[in-house]
């Protein structure tokens, strides 16, 4: 072998070596934030029931919020699963009206939900 088909080999080996990094680093980050399971464990899914009821006391909890816009803020984003930016599309508000209405509605069901533990 000459020279040039020297470092053209070595030009290669290279590459491999990149994307065989790459491919084994991506390995590894989706490993990492996969959850893993040992084979004895059972995975628990809930009842109809189960989810039924924490469905409706999910709402519940929505509905004693004071507010109504409030109230429809909670609903879309966590029940609806729509996006800030279009709920203040649709409200005609701006995406931080709808942040900082969010994070009061939260705080509101936190303590909402901290007073009721402390009574029980």
């Amino acid at each position: 072998m000459n020279q040039s088909q020297l470092t053209l080999v070595e030009q290669y080996r290279k590459k491999l070596y990149r994307i065989a990094w790459r491919i084994q680093y991506r390995a590894r980050v989706q490993m990492n934030h996969e959850f893993v399971m040992e084979k004895n464990e059972a995975v628990a899914t809930p009842s109809f029931t189960d989810s039924a009821n924490s469905k409706m006391y999910t709402l519940q909890l929505i509905n004693s919020l004071p507010s109504e816009i409030g109230k429809a803020i909670i609903f879309d984003l966590y029940i609806l699963d729509k996006t800030e930016a279009q709920i203040a599309r649709e409200l005609k508000l701006s995406q931080q009206a709808v942040n900082k209405w969010k994070k009061k509605m939260l705080n509101q069901l936190s303590q909402m939900l901290s007073s009721s533990n402390c009574s029980n």
